[in-house]
């Protein structure tokens, strides 16, 4: 049964438009011919989950397969979440707007190691118990958790789950669909339903393992596998098609998966590790892919996404291609942090557009023996040939990803990130040519399971000891801007990532006072007093001291927060922690040996590289083989010859003037993304809209007025340039395919083009207006308060500019016709409505609902009155 929604999402609630969905690309499957329903639960706002790539694929994966079908759920802004709880509302999936419990199966993403708190906020909105125990012995959803953090290390995240979905969820998913579709059928317990998962490889089950003195995790019964392996999948560039939301999200563009995994070996590297082997995609399916993308969605914006996208061989020539094929469309290509010694020219030339964007390169270290520590594989030399060839290419302001607290580092390799900012800067300067600037971020290393470094840690002490260092370095640089990550954040995330099932209270009482969206690092002091706290109250506050103190320092492991240590090169203090000691991820088979884990810590200790065996000979981790595969590098086609930049086309041969609504679910949907939205269905219909012209051309969208959010209206204007003549009836049809039902179009008109455009001869407005009155009116009242209006030359409310000067405005010069439309008595909430025509110029003077409902208040006294609805009746042009 739907929630309800109207009461709910109102236009008082920020961004509403997040709860819509309904955007282009959404899948509405009928509820009841599905046997399984699933629901995939991000736990961030929508601006984020939206547009997340592992979350699109699996949702486009999960409704290809018949008789399931699969819904949507976010974390809800706090004003919404106080809203349910207020109104008793249970969360609820976006597309079909039902309760999260009516589902057979919710997944969450699992990425973040203090992401967790907001997983439990769900569940809680949702009315669902939050542990595994407390939901066995009622027909609840089942509850499972995928992503990076959960394939890591899950025992943190035990409790509150039925099961993990550990590697690549592609095939895992629709396996694990397959099976509760049979026991469904079946009519099996919650208990065997479980049992039969566990049999499916990538899929752990906690409560059928336990935790043993000794830390290791272990199985309760002979019938699971002792070690759970993580899966392996081929990325299908398709599935990555699909869902363009309405408001502006964190990555609003096309993205498109290029290569998985990654096999530099840089030793502190989670990512590198737990998705080995490297895979490339064919370069036929990725420019396929973009190209259908792009029409499909209207987005003006791709992004080729990969852990290392410039070890994709096919890169400049999958870029040139699209950069060719698409050139008359204003697209702009953007990459994710690159590797400098790959970047090349041939990178640089189909990077941007006319839009071009920011570079992000990641040396992490600032000395050669540091970097060689760390097995970055990137020498000085590399660094400033890619560093120049950007600056050369046109780029003046580069981003710098540096760590500090890395096993082995010395107050020499710290001010050598200071060094190598300063030397690159003196080594790009050019007379008549503006220097190059610096945006550095200076993270602090934090030890990740399946890593050689997961047995090292630092103090935090020794950390801020060190951005002391760095901060006192950087004063003497110009155009450089240092962020340094808070030392509390990353003492909080190693404590829980590397933690054991002993961590479950920490996790639940911490959410239970307050920690909240800590990936956003949302009112930090906050969280962290509500992390620290539970750590306390869970009386593992000792346990996270240690941590705080560097307890696995390799060099210093006895080293007390508070002393000044320098650790010198080389010296290793190995022995005191025993790497073979269990580790509450063992039972996690990624596929890399834990002896290779340890004889690469030993390598690093030594500043001994591995090369990238994608490219080079085989570094023995122990992935290749059956279960996981092996390298799969596609030689790279040759690179097409540049067509040439996009030119805009700023032909004005046609002006059609549309007049169309704004109803039902589209009012909520802000001015803002009403033209992003009318820009992609320009895109999407492939009509020849003029471009302005200018560095950054935008298309000639110009719409006559603003509407207030939460309005609707059967009288919005919108002008349209063409560079060629287009027969209206066709426009208009090409118009309503591309657009939702709830934009309705009216009509249609050529205009001069000499003439000026609607938002220049606008002149009035006319609404209908909805007005409840806070006591029991009756028709003649009402009617009484509009003919004293109407009476009146004069009057006055004050107002305050944008620049904060307040002035009085004559409201009652700017009224036209005002006129009682209907009434509805009643003793709970009377209510008018009224028809009124006002100003509505383009130099601002306006009469806004707000206004003519206080020329009421005015004239009715002490009575009070608040807008129930706003409809916008017609625009009137002086024309």
């Amino acid at each position: 049964m739907a929630v309800a929604f109207e009461s709910l999402i109102t236009p008082d609630i920020l961004k509403p438009a997040r709860y819509l969905g309904n955007e282009r690309l959404a899948v509405h499957k009928p509820w009841n011919t599905a046997v399984i329903r699933w629901v995939l639960t991000y736990p961030e706002v929508y601006e984020v989950g939206a547009s997340n790539l592992g979350h699109i694929i699996l949702y486009n994966i999960l409704n290809a397969q018949p008789r399931q079908l699969c819904d949507r759920a976010y974390l809800p802004g706090t004003d919404l979440a106080a809203k349910l709880r207020a109104t008793k509302t249970p969360l609820f999936a976006v597309e079909s707007k039902r309760s999260l419990s009516e589902f057979d199966i919710l997944g969450f993403s699992l990425s973040y190691e203090l992401g967790a708190t907001n997983i439990l906020e769900m569940l809680d909105l949702a009315g669902i118990p939050l542990t595994w125990q407390e939901r066995s012995q009622s027909n609840y959803p089942l509850i499972f958790a995928g992503g990076q953090t959960a394939t890591s290390n899950p025992e943190p995240y035990a409790d509150f789950f039925d099961f993990f979905a550990l590697g690549d969820g592609e095939e895992l998913l629709s396996e694990i669909g397959l099976v509760l579709e049979e026991g469904k059928k079946a009519g099996l317990s919650r208990d065997n339903l479980l049992l039969d998962l566990a049999q499916i490889p990538g899929v752990y089950v906690p409560q059928f393992y336990q935790m043993t003195d000794m830390g290791s995790v272990q199985p309760l019964r002979p019938d699971v596998p002792k070690r759970i392996l993580r899966r392996v999948a081929t990325p299908i560039p398709a599935y990555s098609i699909g869902l363009v939301p309405y408001v502006e999200t964190v990555h609003d563009r096309l993205t498109i998966e290029i290569r998985r995994g990654c096999t530099r070996g840089c030793r502190f590297c989670q990512p590198g590790m737990l998705t080995r082997p490297a895979r490339d995609v064919e370069p036929e399916k990725v420019v396929d892919a973009i190209e259908q993308g792009m029409r499909a969605t209207g987005y003006n914006e791709f992004s080729l996404l990969s852990l290392s996208c410039s070890d994709y061989l096919s890169l400049p020539a999958v870029g040139m291609e699209i950069k060719n094929r698409l050139r008359n469309e204003n697209i702009s290509l953007s990459l994710p942090s690159q590797r400098v010694d790959r970047f090349d020219e041939n990178i640089a030339n189909i990077l941007g557009g006319t839009r071009q964007g920011g570079l992000t390169f990641a040396p992490e270290a600032g000395t050669q023996r540091m970097r060689d520590i760390i097995n970055k594989g990137l020498t000085n030399e590399e660094l400033l040939r890619g560093v120049k060839t950007a600056w050369e290419q046109g780029w003046d302001k580069i981003k710098l990803y540096f760590m500090i607290g890395l096993p082995g580092e010395t107050d020499a390799d710290v001010f050598g990130i200071a060094e190598t900012v300063s030397w690159l800067q003196r080594e790009c300067r050019e007379r008549g040519r503006r220097p190059l600037n610096f945006n550095i971020t200076i993270s602090n290393f934090t030890p990740k399971p399946h890593t050689p470094f997961q047995w090292h840690s630092v103090a935090t002490a020794e950390f801020k000891r060190k951005q002391g260092l760095l901060r006192q370095a950087f004063r003497q640089l110009r155009g450089v801007k240092v962020n340094f990550t808070d030392v509390r954040i990353s003492a909080m995330e190693d404590f829980i990532g590397r933690g054991d099932r002993s961590l479950g209270k920490v996790v639940r009482r911490a959410w239970e006072l307050g920690a909240g969206m800590d990936s956003w690092y949302e009112g930090l002091d906050k969280a962290f007093a509500a992390w620290e706290s539970a750590i306390a109250q869970a009386g593992l506050d000792w346990k996270y001291r240690l941590v705080e103190n560097g307890e696995w320092n390799l060099f210093y492991a006895d080293a007390l927060e508070g002393e000044e240590v320098q650790e010198e090169e080389g010296k290793s203090n190995l022995t005191q922690h025993s790497l073979d000691s269990p580790l509450p991820w063992d039972h996690i088979d990624t596929g890399i040996d834990k002896k290779w884990l340890q004889e690469d810590l030993k390598r690093a200790l030594e500043a001994a590289i591995v090369p990238d065996c994608s490219f080079e000979g085989c570094s023995h981790c122990g992935v290749c083989g059956t279960d996981f595969g092996h390298n799969i590098v596609i030689e790279p086609p040759p690179i097409p010859e540049f067509a040439g930049e996009f030119v805009p086309n700023t032909t004005k041969s046609q002006r059609l003037r549309v007049w169309f609504g704004k109803q039902g679910d589209m009012a909520l949907v802000s001015h803002l993304d009403l033209m992003r939205l009318l820009d992609r269905v320009v895109r999407r219909a492939s009509l020849p809209v003029t471009y302005t012209g200018g560095f950054h051309p935008n298309p000639r969208i110009v719409a006559a007025s603003a509407l207030a959010l939460g309005a609707t209206s059967s009288g919005e204007i919108v002008d349209f340039e063409l560079t060629q003549l287009i027969e209206a009836d066709a426009f208009v049809q090409k118009l309503v395919d591309e657009l939702p039902p709830d934009i309705p179009i009216y009509r249609v008109e050529q205009i001069d083009l000499k003439s000026p455009a609607a938002n220049q001869v606008l002149d009035r407005a006319e609404y209908v207006i909805t007005v409840a009155a806070s006591r029991k009116v009756n028709a003649t009242q009402w009617q009484n308060w509009i003919d004293m209006i109407l009476a009146k030359d004069e009057i006055l409310s004050e107002q305050t500019t944008k620049s904060g000067k307040s002035h009085l405005v004559n409201l009652r010069s700017r009224l036209f016709e005002l006129e009682l439309v209907k009434t509805h008595e009643s003793e709970t909430e009377p209510t008018a409505v009224l028809r009124y025509i006002g100003s509505c110029r383009p130099d601002g003077v306006l009469l806004r609902p707000e206004q003519a409902l206080s020329m009421l208040e005015v004239v009715a006294g002490k009575e009070e009155f608040h807008l129930l609805h706003i409809h916008r009746n017609q625009l009137i042009l002086a024309v």
